[in-house]
């Protein structure tokens, strides 16, 4: 294992991050503070309380995801998209990098920033909201694990992509429409019975109802079926991954 390269590819993506310090952490704070306002505090009053916790804080799980997907899904698409579209990735593909050092540097990076976030806005909900957490290790463990699978995804968008717009289509077109409709502000009980049925089909669902469970013990699935999705997700990145790096896929032209 090539250490020196995987902490090369690691340092240099945290301190683009660094360099734009706005855009990368204060940027989806701030957002995720105006999502507290409107929501936690206009609809939150006018909602007491789902499945027997306050609104405003029910929320907070369902923003957290919102934050962690779209960021991680950013972070990681771009990093690996800008090298080729300079076209330095050659020169990382052509040094003696494997497939898997070079997946442990970018991802690993993008997680790291995702998480950092993470923790940032639950910091930051604390002071908007009176916020305990049942369960920290199941916490921790589904932030981790929620970084590195779409960090994976973002990885491969970014592979795929060859022009900008189409580094935003999946995350805009996609992946914020299941978030908003993967029961982020509210619970999938409160649906019609029909439609509790078709939100099962949402992978996002899975994500959500595991993290809230690690908060209030709440959830619309069990947290072991929560868990379970999350791995074949991230089980699935990884085989995607490895193929396009073994066939050279939008890296050999």
């Amino acid at each position: 294992m090539n250490t020196s390269a995987i902490r090369v590819i690691y340092k240099y993506e945290m301190l683009r991050a660094w360099e734009t310090l706005l855009q990368s952490f204060v940027s989806p704070v701030l957002s995720t503070s105006l999502y507290f306002v409107v929501f936690g505090s206009a609809i939150g009053s006018r909602i007491e309380q789902v499945e027997g916790v306050p609104y405003g804080v029910f929320i907070v799980p369902g923003l957290m995801m919102l934050a962690l997907l779209t960021q991680s899904i950013s972070n990681a698409s771009f990093g690996i998209y800008f090298p080729k579209f300079t076209g330095t990735i050659y020169e990382v593909m052509s040094a003696p990098v494997s497939f898997l050092e070079i997946l442990l540097g970018y991802v690993g990076a993008a997680a790291t920033k995702s998480l950092i976030i993470g923790l940032i806005i639950l910091v930051t909900a604390g002071f908007f909201v009176p916020l305990e957490i049942a369960h920290p290790l199941w916490m921790t463990g589904f932030l981790i694990l929620t970084c590195i699978s779409f960090s994976l995804f973002g990885f491969i968008i970014g592979l795929w992509a060859d022009n900008f717009e189409k580094l935003q289509l999946i995350p805009l077109l996609v992946i914020t429409p299941l978030v908003f409709l993967g029961g982020s502000f509210y619970s999938v009980s409160m649906l019609p019975p029909a439609w509790q049925q078709v939100t099962m089909f949402n992978p996002v669902v899975y994500l959500i109802s595991g993290f809230r469970w690690s908060f209030f013990e709440v959830s619309d699935v069990s947290v072991g079926l929560s868990l379970l999705m999350v791995l074949v997700f991230l089980s699935a990145c990884l085989l995607i991954v490895w193929w396009m790096f073994k066939t050279g896929y939008r890296l050999r032209q």
